[in-house]
C-alpha cells in the first residue's frame, strides 16, 4: 500500500456501524472533536441487526436492558413494544439513534475494509476498501462485531443442490416464501432455536438436523406490561449503574446462595420460580455457583432435563433433545419461545446427526447415513467464525508489516481485548479477552467506547502520537483470561467459545469470564495509572525494526 493523491487523511477510521460504530463515531465527533469516517458493508446501519433477518431474530438481552445509555434523552424518548426486542424493532432503534444524532454523514455504506496497515514513517493508519478508497488515520477502530463472519460447513455436494439455500446471519432482506415448502435446518444454535418454531408454523415439512442438544431456558416474551416500560424509565438511573457493575450486564439482584446448601424441594422451588420468569435470571438469579460447581450445575440441567420430557410428548423424540455432553451454561446459554413445543408438531421432524450424520448435499437434499430427506430449502444455522473470525477477514498488518491473523494463528493475543501488541493505535471494541459474548452487549460496547475515547483524549492532552499494548502486559492479560476460564465449566464443551466449531481453529477460550464490572474496575485501574500496559510516546514517528 502507498500513498497517493488520492489519499483522504482523518484522525479516525471505524469499521462497521452497529451498535459500536456508531457510539464510537459519536464520541469522536461530539466529545473529542475529531474527523471520522465509518466504513460499513451494508447499506445502512444496524450492524448485527442489519444481517440478521431470519424468522423468529431477536436479542435475548430484556428490551430495556439492551439499549444505550450514554443520553438520557434517548433512554427516555424510546419505548420498547415488548418484553424482548425483535430484529425489526431493534433496527429501528439504530436507525432512530443515527437520525437523532445525524451519524450518517460520516458513514460509507456499502463499503467494506479490505487492509488496514500501519506506516510506521508516518505513525499513520493506511485503511483500504472494496470501493477503492485509501484512508491515512491516526486511530483505527475495529467495531466488527464478535459474530459477523458467517460460517458454512464444507459438506460435499453443497453446490449442487437445486433448490434454495440460506445462512441464517444473511438473509434476504424481503424475505423468503417458506409457505408449503419442504424445509431443512442445519444447526440448533442461538439462531437454529429462534428460527425453527417460526419457520414450522409456515413450512409445509419441517426436517432439523441436530448434532447438539441444547439447554433452553423459556423467554416469556411478551410478558410485560407497558406499565412495566415506563416504570423502568423513572428507574433508569440505578438500573445502568446496576448493570454497568454486574456479572453480565444485567440489573439482577445476584444470586448468594449455593445449590448445594438446599434440599431439592427448595431447590427445585426456586428453579421453577426463575423457569416461570424466563431468560437469563435462570442462571444469574438462582444459585451463585452453577457455571462454578459440576455438583451444582449437575441440579440445573436435570431440571431443564425434566422438563424437556415434561413438554416433547414423543419419549423417542425427547430423549434426542436431552443434552448430557456438556453442562448447562458452558455452551451459550439459550432463550427460545416454544423451541421444545415444536417437536410436538407433525410437521416437524428432528434428525439427530450425531448419530446418523450428514454424509452430503445432493439435487434434491441432505442425505444422512440412515437415508436422504428431499428437500426445497436448506437454511443453515450453522453460526460464526467467533470473535477472531471478522479480524481474519481483513489484511491487518502492524510494524514491519507483520500480520494480525499470522499473531492470532495459535489463538487471540490482546491486552484487555483493547489492542493488541505490535498495531499502534488500533483500538478493538469488544475484541478477544473482553467479556463481550458472555455480557449483555452494549453495556461492553458502552465501556469499550467510553475508555478508548478516554485514551485519546488523554493523548491529544498529552502529546502523546502512539499508544500500544506493552508485549509482556498482555501475555500477562492473556494468562488472566486462561486461569479465569479454567475455574467455569465453559472449558468442559465444545463450543465457538473456544472454537470448537470451526475446522483447524486453535482451541483458546476468547471471552473474559471474570464479569462485566470486574473488568469495568480493571480498566478503570489501568487508566488510572496512568494507562498501564501501554506503551505510550510522542514525537518522530518509530522507524520500522
Amino acid at each position: 500500500m502507498t500513498t497517493d493523491t488520492s489519499t483522504t487523511e482523518l484522525d479516525a477510521v471505524v469499521v462497521g456501524a452497529g451498535f459500536s460504530g456508531m457510539y464510537m463515531l459519536y464520541r469522536l465527533r461530539e466529545t473529542l472533536g475529531l474527523s471520522a469516517r465509518v466504513f460499513e458493508a451494508g447499506d445502512d446501519v444496524g450492524g448485527t441487526w442489519y444481517w440478521n433477518r431470519y424468522p423468529g431474530a431477536r436479542c435475548d438481552s430484556e428490551s430495556y436492558v439492551y439499549c444505550f445509555s450514554f443520553d438520557e434523552e434517548l433512554a427516555q424518548e424510546w419505548t420498547w413494544s415488548g418484553k424482548y426486542p425483535e430484529q425489526p424493532e431493534i433496527l429501528r432503534y439504530l436507525n432512530h439513534v443515527a437520525d437523532r444524532f445525524e451519524l450518517r454523514s460520516d458513514i460509507q455504506f456499502e463499503t467494506r475494509v479490505t487492509a488496514a496497515h500501519y506506516r510506521e514513517d508516518l505513525n499513520r493508519w493506511e485503511v483500504e476498501t472494496d470501493q477503492g478508497d485509501r484512508v491515512l488515520a491516526r486511530y483505527l477502530i475495529t467495531a466488527i462485531g464478535c459474530l459477523s463472519a458467517g460460517q458454512i460447513p464444507n459438506i460435499p455436494g453443497r453446490e449442487s443442490f437445486e433448490g434454495e439455500s440460506y445462512h441464517t446471519g444473511a438473509w434476504p432482506h424481503e424475505g423468503v416464501d417458506l409457505a408449503g415448502k419442504r424445509v431443512g435446518v442445519i444447526g440448533t444454535g442461538s439462531s437454529g432455536v429462534q428460527a425453527i418454531p417460526v419457520i414450522a408454523q409456515q413450512a409445509g415439512q419441517l426436517t432439523v438436523f441436530q448434532r447438539t442438544p441444547q439447554y433452553m431456558i423459556p423467554a416469556r416474551h411478551g410478558s410485560v406490561t407497558p406499565e412495566f416500560l415506563e416504570d423502568v424509565k423513572g428507574r433508569y438511573d440505578e438500573i445502568f449503574e446496576a448493570r454497568r457493575w454486574s456479572q453480565g450486564g444485567f440489573p439482577y439482584d445476584p444470586a448468594e446462595r449455593s445449590a448445594l446448601e438446599v434440599d431439592d424441594e427448595e431447590r427445585r422451588a426456586v428453579y421453577e420460580s426463575a423457569w416461570e420468569q424466563g431468560g437469563f435470571r435462570f442462571l444469574q438469579a438462582t444459585f451463585r455457583d452453577i457455571a462454578l460447581d459440576r455438583r451444582a450445575n449437575d441440579t440445573a440441567a436435570e431440571f431443564i432435563r425434566s422438563k424437556i420430557r415434561e413438554i416433547v410428548d414423543d419419549p423417542e423424540t425427547a430423549e434426542k433433545l436431552v443434552p448430557r455432553d456438556h453442562p448447562f451454561a458452558s455452551k451459550r446459554a439459550l432463550i427460545d419461545t416454544n423451541y421444545y413445543e415444536t417437536y410436538n408438531r407433525e410437521n416437524v421432524e428432528l434428525v439427530d446427526i450425531r448419530h446418523a450424520p450428514i454424509e452430503e448435499i445432493t439435487p434434491r437434499g441432505i442425505r444422512t447415513r440412515d437415508g436422504e430427506y428431499e428437500l426445497d430449502i436448506i437454511v443453515f444455522a450453522t453460526g460464526y467464525d467467533a470473535m477472531t473470525g471478522p479480524f481474519n477477514r481483513i489484511d491487518i498488518r502492524g510494524r514491519g508489516g507483520a500480520a494480525l491473523k499470522e499473531k492470532w494463528a495459535e489463538g487471540p493475543q490482546a491486552y484487555l481485548g483493547l489492542s493488541s501488541a505490535g498495531f499502534p493505535n488500533m483500538f478493538m471494541i469488544t475484541g478477544p479477552g473482553s467479556p463481550s459474548v458472555l455480557s449483555n452487549m452494549p453495556v461492553s460496547i458502552e465501556q469499550h467506547v467510553e475508555w478508548i475515547s478516554d485514551l485519546v483524549e488523554h493523548m491529544l492532552e498529552a502529546g502523546v502520537e502512539v499508544a500500544e499494548a506493552d508485549a509482556d502486559a498482555e501475555v500477562e492479560w492473556v494468562d488472566h483470561v486462561n486461569d479465569v476460564a479454567s475455574k467455569t465449566l465453559y472449558l468442559l464443551a465444545d463450543s465457538w467459545y473456544v472454537g470448537a466449531n470451526i475446522p483447524g481453529k486453535p482451541r483458546v477460550f476468547m471471552p473474559y469470564a471474570g464479569g462485566v464490572g470486574n473488568y469495568r474496575q480493571k480498566c478503570d485501574e489501568v487508566a488510572e495509572a496512568g494507562y498501564e500496559g501501554f506503551v505510550l510516546h510522542s514525537g518522530e514517528p518509530v522507524a520500522a525494526g
